[in-house]
């Protein structure tokens, strides 16, 4: 949904699916809400359309229909955003475990789904790729402008999934950094690490905004944090809700002049069937969630395996919601 590595377009499958499924929806898989059942407790199973007597059009006969891409923290705030509904007394469905941002989005816009948890940034790449805004505004204002007219994005939460230069506890307190922009003076002595296309994307754009210039660039992929933590490099591209960065106490590094566009954890809805009440309800769960609470929130699910409807409970009950 967010990111090319961790969720895939599905392109194959949804064009097998696309002559299959119900709504005129390109689905993952013989049925797009069929992508097993949900990781939440007392959730529904994925099926053809919204139950509940909503005829196939989440939002009619009261019923709210919350879905989530196929990774777990998106199942994870499917289930915040579901939970917080119903404790404010909204009859929620869920449909977790999808797939992709082009089987949700169509779902969306049907009307078999009505609340999705989105990444502004990444939304706004996926309908208009050349748009180069880069603050959570101003993100958000295009966002507004190029959704069509039956889909609205809701509050964004100061929480982001996005990407970051970080560095160890150690590192971050010996040299004294928290931006990007201190690294300037210890660069040429640091090796970062990073997917392997990584230098390419942004090793020129680190030199122009920040005037860093690194001692060597290592493509260490998906151990990039083990590298952190084993020295190996000082500097990596870590997500910034990555559990690792919990488990091995890393220090994601500000980004003050916006390298790394917003990733805003927000709420898209299906504007008909989402009234004032479960818009109050969401987007009291954006003003609470923040980028170090879902990264701790998150190593209790990837890390601790815990189930995510009972993290969430716990979350929405610290933070006065459920």
């Amino acid at each position: 949904m967010k990111r090319s590595r961790r969720v895939a377009l599905l392109g194959t499958l949804a064009a097998l699916a696309l002559g299959a499924t119900a709504c005129g929806s390109s689905g993952s898989s013989s049925n797009p809400l069929g992508g097993g059942p949900s990781a939440s407790s007392g959730a529904t199973a994925a099926g053809g359309g919204a139950t509940g007597g909503s005829g196939g059009s989440g939002g009619s006969g009261g019923t709210v229909v919350v879905g989530s891409a196929n990774f777990p923290e998106n199942v994870l705030l499917g289930s915040i955003y579901s939970q917080a509904l119903k404790a404010k007394g909204v009859k929620v469905e869920e449909k977790f475990n999808i797939g992709s941002r082009e089987v949700l989005y169509g779902q969306l816009q049907s009307g078999n789904l009505t609340v999705l948890p989105e990444y502004n940034g990444a939304l706004l790449a996926y309908l208009d790729a050349k748009n180069t805004a880069v603050t959570t505004q101003d993100v958000n204002a295009a966002l507004a402008k190029a959704l069509p007219a039956s889909l609205a994005v809701l509050d964004s939460s100061p929480a982001e999934d996005k990407d970051s230069l970080s560095v160890t506890q150690d590192t971050a307190d010996k040299y004294n950094l928290k931006s990007i922009a201190d690294l300037a003076a210890k660069a040429g002595e640091f090796t970062i690490g990073g997917p392997p296309e990584f230098k390419t994307r942004r090793e020129q754009q680190f030199k122009d905004v920040y005037g860093l210039t690194f001692k060597e660039w290592k493509p260490t992929a998906d151990t990039t944090a083990n590298a952190l933590k084993d020295g190996s490099i000082q500097v990596g591209n870590v997500f910034t809700t990555d559990p690792k960065i919990v488990q091995y106490k890393l220090v994601p590094l500000s980004d003050p002049k916006n390298v790394f566009g917003a990733q805003n954890v927000t709420p898209l809805i299906n504007k008909a069937g989402v009234d004032a009440n479960a818009t109050a309800a969401l987007n009291a769960v954006s003003a609470k969630l923040d980028t170090a609470g879902l990264t701790a929130l998150m190593k209790r699910v990837s890390v601790d395996k815990e189930d995510p409807s009972a993290v969430a409970k716990d979350w929405l009950k610290a933070n006065g919601l459920g």
